[in-house]
């Protein structure tokens, strides 16, 4: 005789994949953020962790809600179609009703998108992505053997610590595309660069620059490094440097007090840019190369 289904547990079960879910998709964007070109101002990972820790209860409370309203009644759902098949040859039905479920339940929202102008692929992407998540804890909430929930938690903790660290190592040796700043040369840093609004830096290939409104912060926009804009005309030179971080533009204009310029970017759309803030601030200015 079959052990009657408990769907309290079901309900904690698929909470608790929720919760795994949310930890693990953190994970991931992590490792992916390091193949990345790193944005002009760098982070605060401390104030993100905490953040992250400070609403985990409000991850736990949604997944509670999205379970009590989708998962049960998909695995509910399972139960019905297999007892009304008489409990034989019913293990595909039973697997096959909470994703359909799932699916239906989550309609609406793609129903809503539709009629709201939303963009089509980023809203099919939502369902589908919403679709498997609300799957998968129903699916694996489905047997009825004791020690469920400890084995859950257990398989669901290896799987994240284990992302975590293969990912680590995949970065360190290489088998993650780790980000690294294109290597350039003198031919491309020939061409205009201009920042957010508009300003230019002109490089020529006969090794002359010039500057127009390059640099400028206020005082209220950077109180700790303003500096007025620079305009006029000079000499540069590209420096190698041992590998493609310590590539270097240094860049001579009268009244200009420039440090190097360092590279960023991607081969297709590469950046050049200056520390601001103080060192260490992590706040890059950066000029993108007219196309």
């Amino acid at each position: 005789m079959r052990q009657k289904r408990s769907y309290g547990r079901v309900l904690v079960v698929s909470t608790l994949v929720g919760c795994l879910e949310v930890v693990l998709t953190i994970v991931v964007v992590v490792l992916y953020v390091q193949t990345q070109p790193p944005p002009d101002e760098a982070p605060d990972w401390v104030t993100i962790g905490g953040s992250l820790i400070a609403t985990m209860p409000l991850f736990g409370f949604i997944a509670f809600l999205l379970s009590l309203v989708f998962v049960v009644p998909a695995v509910a759902l399972a139960d019905l179609i297999v007892r009304g098949l008489g409990g034989r040859a019913a293990w595909w039905p039973a697997v096959a009703a909470p994703p359909a479920v799932a699916a239906l339940l989550a309609a609406p929202v793609l129903i809503y998108a539709t009629h709201n102008d939303t963009d089509p692929g980023s809203t099919l992407l939502f369902w589908a992505s919403a679709t498997a998540s609300l799957s998968l804890g129903a699916l694996i909430a489905l047997p009825r053997g004791e020690g469920l929930l400890r084995r859950v938690a257990l398989w669901g903790a290896a799987a994240v610590v284990g992302t975590a660290v293969f990912g680590a190592l995949g970065l360190a040796v290489g088998l993650l595309p780790a980000y690294e700043p294109p290597r350039i040369g003198p031919r491309t840093v020939t061409g205009t660069w201009f920042d957010q609004i508009g300003n230019t830096l002109v490089f020529t290939a006969d090794g002359r620059v010039t500057s127009d409104g390059i640099g400028g912060r206020s005082v209220f926009d950077y109180p700790r490094d303003p500096a007025p804009s620079c305009s006029g005309t000079g000499t540069w030179v590209y420096e190698a440097g041992r590998d493609v971080r310590s590539q270097r533009i240094r860049v001579e204009i009268p009244g200009c007090a420039w440090p190097a310029w360092g590279v960023g970017g991607t081969a297709r759309s590469p950046r050049i840019h200056q520390e601001i803030g103080g060192s260490g601030s992590g706040v890059l200015y950066k000029l993108r190369k007219a196309s």
